[in-house]
């Protein structure tokens, strides 16, 4: 029974964390065979504690867990744990579709560049998979805290978001294929793309483990990518002072390579984003209506 035990944990673990669509992707990745998996799953799918398209009801499953012989939750109700726990998926993930799509630029590699956007594939399916546990979660159990709980879709929605501006490097790449970027720009966006990195990693951190305190760090940041953005779009604009007015396969090159800038910069305000939603969650201090172009 143990041994049974252990199987079907692994096999909810894998449905969680790596949003299969078949049986048969379950059963090759975790090396069993259809059948088993079939016998494993059927019971929980009668309970609809598994779902169709293999979306598990966390507010059962924390019920169902309890014949684990092992504690499935740290000091966070379950669900909230379950939940983390794909969020720490997606951001790994997006974190990967950037840095794939980011590379394919760096090295004018057009396959790379449509490996990013098959990612973004992934990085969709992802987020409707966590908001359909979300939704699962407040309509099961109404003493949820509501407000609280809808954050993590709002995580999520950042995370895609991310995904999508990722996309705008992949489809420079593409639609751009021959042409190449000043040696100071490429020095220039590498520098962003190092410290959006970082403020992506701090920002979930802060999110996920109550890392608050980086909050500053998050903000020097901030302030690190506006001051290169503003140096690379000087660059740009003196590049295209300097082309003639009737090239307009280069005009059109300039505003694609504008957008890549502004991409990051539009990445780090959603950092910020999520640095303040997750003061809220974790301080319960509402975030403020006003929006922060006038805050500041």
């Amino acid at each position: 029974m143990a041994k049974v035990n252990k199987t079907l944990k692994d096999v909810l673990n894998f449905i969680l964390y790596e949003n299969p669509s078949t049986q048969d992707e379950i059963a090759e990745q975790l090396g069993l065979s259809r059948r088993y998996v079939t016998k494993l799953l059927k019971p929980l799918m009668d309970e609809n504690i598994v779902k169709r398209a293999y979306i598990i009801d966390l507010k059962k499953y924390e019920e169902f867990s309890s014949m684990f012989d092992e504690d499935i939750i740290s000091k966070d109700h379950s669900a909230t744990f379950l939940i983390k726990g794909m969020l720490q998926n997606m951001s790994e993930h997006v974190e990967k579709q950037l840095k794939t799509a980011f590379e394919s630029l760096i090295e004018r590699d057009v396959e790379k560049a449509e490996l990013a956007m098959e990612m973004d594939y992934t990085t969709n399916n992802m987020f409707e998979k966590l908001r359909s546990s979300v939704e699962t979660v407040v309509s099961i159990d109404p003493s949820t805290q509501f407000s609280k709980t809808l954050i993590f879709n709002e995580i999520a929605y950042d995370l895609e978001r991310i995904g999508d501006y990722s996309d705008h490097f992949s489809k420079f790449v593409i639609n751009e294929p021959d042409s190449e970027i000043n040696e100071e720009i490429i020095i220039l966006l590498k520098s962003m793309y190092k410290a959006i990195n970082k403020m992506i990693n701090f920002s979930m951190d802060a999110f996920l483990n109550e890392k608050l305190s980086l909050k500053d760090e998050i903000r020097d940041l901030e302030e690190k990518v506006n001051s290169i953005q503003k140096r690379t779009l000087n660059c740009i604009a003196i590049e295209m002072a300097e082309t003639s007015l009737e090239d307009k396969d280069m005009s059109t090159y300039y505003i694609y390579l504008s957008r890549l800038v502004k991409s990051f910069k539009r990445i780090g305000d959603i950092c910020i984003e999520i640095m303040d939603a997750a003061t809220e969650f974790h301080k319960n201090i509402p975030r403020s209506t006003i929006p922060r172009s006038f805050r500041e």
